[in-house]
């Protein structure tokens, strides 16, 4: 794929930008954007020039608020066990083998505070805010979006994150783990440069060696996050999902308990 719709590439000094180009959505993700990033991630991963991969959403207002549910989930009929193959860009942002920084900017919300959890560095401008919004619109990571998240934050404040759905700022998101660092909005780009300029100078395999061994530890949950979507995709058929969706688009309480 020589040519892209949704997102932005660019390889400069051996830092490959993986831009998510649709400001005018808040960068969320369609099915076109899903199969874009995984060729995008997929050769920076594998090119020999590329020590340092950023992970980034265009514009000041969002990095990416997951994906776009202007068709509704239970429509989806693409690839991937949902329809749309979040699993694969999980699983590459995991297994390539050099280090991948998400640059916040604005929301990391629902899919999208699932990348930048994944990801091996975040580095975030104050503005950034991080959050879940699964269980109010009838969705759910079951896999990394959960059980890793309680890895990086804690069981007690990942299932705050997901049970209850607040916003945190980027402040909050360094004091959890959830980020490495916060800066000045104006000053986001020269912080990760920086960090890029760090890794470029270390050893491409002792960090592709040292990535892997950190992964090895929750290894274990790519399968649950594999069974956690099968049993997902069936969740967005019932009623109770298709509710939960529509009461957050007619901004109402939702019926889902027999009122």
């Amino acid at each position: 794929m020589s040519t892209y719709e949704d997102i932005l590439y660019d390889v400069t000094n051996g830092v490959a930008r993986v831009t998510i180009n649709r400001p005018d959505r808040m960068n969320a993700l369609r099915p076109n954007s899903y199969e874009e990033l995984i060729d995008a991630l997929d050769q920076a991963a594998w090119d020999e020039q590329v020590g340092v991969i950023v992970l980034t959403g265009a514009g000041d207002r969002a990095f990416c608020i997951g994906g776009d549910n202007a068709q509704g989930k239970s429509e989806r009929r693409g690839r991937g066990i949902i329809g749309v193959p979040v699993e694969y860009i999980h699983s590459l942002i995991r297994d390539a083998p050099k280090p991948v920084i998400a640059r916040v900017n604005g929301y990391a919300i629902g899919g999208g505070n699932v990348l930048a959890t994944l990801c091996d560095l975040t580095i975030a401008a104050e503005s950034a805010q991080f959050g879940q919004v699964g269980p109010k619109v009838g969705s759910v990571d079951p896999g990394y979006g959960t059980a890793y998240l309680a890895r990086v934050v804690g069981e007690k404040k990942a299932r705050e994150m997901w049970y209850l759905c607040r916003r945190y700022t980027a402040t909050e998101a360094v004091a959890m783990g959830l980020a490495n660092v916060c800066v000045p909005d104006e000053q986001l780009d020269e912080e990760v440069q920086k960090w890029c300029d760090e890794l470029m100078e270390r050893s491409p395999t002792a960090l592709a060696i040292a990535k892997r061994s950190f992964n090895a530890d929750t290894e274990h949950l790519r399968g649950v996050a594999l069974a956690g979507f099968q049993t997902v995709g069936l969740y967005y058929n019932t009623d109770e999902a298709k509710e939960m969706g529509a009461a957050f688009k007619e901004r109402r309480k939702p019926n889902v308990r027999g009122d």
